[in-house]
């Protein structure tokens, strides 16, 4: 290629002011049933986690380290739900499917700092865990109320400064091309079309991933190996109390780790071979059975929340 065609193609790609979502595809009438589940879920995601929080909020015997790091889960399910659901169910009943590239670095930003505030929270939730069972006697030294606040805090201030750089860099790329094999705006996928020198950018990126993914799922596999450690040391009501206690935090993380890590897989990779339909759905499954899913694990398996849900739902009966 000549320098001419390669400074007209540089020219060409500061010029691109919105992005195809190339997943989507015409659905005819069934675009209105699609658009019901999606309005239906996004309903009861938004019914599920604002009643938990209000009734943590409320009722101060709830007001406790799990739960305050709970209400802080939940709120991070609204944020990430909010960030995907709007777009999506206006996508599905849109003939073109393009969204301006202001909206879909803020997607981006939405989508991404979901993610790491939820994987951190899920750490710091761990460490709460650990300090109840590994010492009980000193839980309320180890988890007074300035460390949840610190803890909290740092969780959602980290996730947002990680992923507020991350968009600077992705934003400020040039690029040859605006279409996204996705439903929404995803940051791998505006990488892949740069045609300028991503150098900083991968830098960045392995700087991150090592604060973002490595450290906290290592904080984690620590912690439930010294969980582990004393259980098979310690008495049967001490196993019951980390059976009890522990059980959501771990399906919740092995759910958003599944849905997680086939959505790096899918970016990362060629899954042509993969239905189009299923590729949708797994892509979408991260931001949308995490946030209804959490929730009815921990409403239902947290005996304070569920005497106060039945109380609130069957109070007048």
């Amino acid at each position: 290629m000549s320098g001419g065609d390669q400074r007209g193609i540089m020219m060409n790609s500061t010029q691109v002011s919105y992005f195809t979502l190339a997943a989507y595809f015409d659905t005819g009438l069934l675009k209105y049933l699609f658009f019901i589940i999606a309005m239906f879920l996004y309903a009861m995601i938004l019914c599920a986690n604002v009643l938990l929080i209000v009734i943590i909020c409320m009722n101060r015997g709830l007001h406790e380290p799990m739960y305050l790091f709970l209400c802080s889960l939940f709120v991070n399910e609204l944020y990430g739900s909010t960030g995907l659901f709007p777009s999506l169910m206006v996508q599905i009943l849109s003939d073109i499917h393009t969204v301006p590239a202001s909206f879909c670095y803020f997607q981006i930003f939405c989508v991404h700092s979901y993610g790491t505030v939820e994987l951190l929270l899920l750490t710091v939730m761990s460490y709460d865990r650990y300090a109840a069972i590994c010492y009980p006697l000193l839980y309320n030294t180890y988890m007074s109320s300035c460390k949840i606040a610190i803890m909290n805090s740092v969780a959602w201030v980290y996730g947002f400064s990680t992923c507020f750089i991350m968009v600077c860099l992705s934003s400020s790329l040039q690029l040859c091309g605006n279409i996204i094999n996705k439903v929404y705006c995803d940051n791998y996928s505006v990488v892949k079309m740069s045609c300028s020198d991503t150098q900083i950018f991968n830098i960045f990126g392995l700087i991150s991933c090592f604060g973002v993914i490595i450290c906290p799922l290592s904080l984690i596999f620590y912690s439930y190996m010294k969980i582990l450690k004393v259980c098979f040391s310690g008495s049967k009501q001490t196993r019951q109390k980390a059976v009890s206690t522990c059980t959501p935090h771990l399906v919740s993380l092995l759910n958003f780790s599944f849905g997680a890590c086939f959505e790096i897989l899918q970016s990362r990779f060629n899954m042509s071979s993969v239905p189009n339909m299923l590729r949708i759905f797994l892509s979408l499954y991260f931001l949308t059975c995490q946030p209804l899913f959490n929730p009815v694990l921990y409403g239902f398996n947290l005996s304070k929340i569920r005497i106060i849900c039945k109380s609130l739902l069957f109070s007048k009966i």
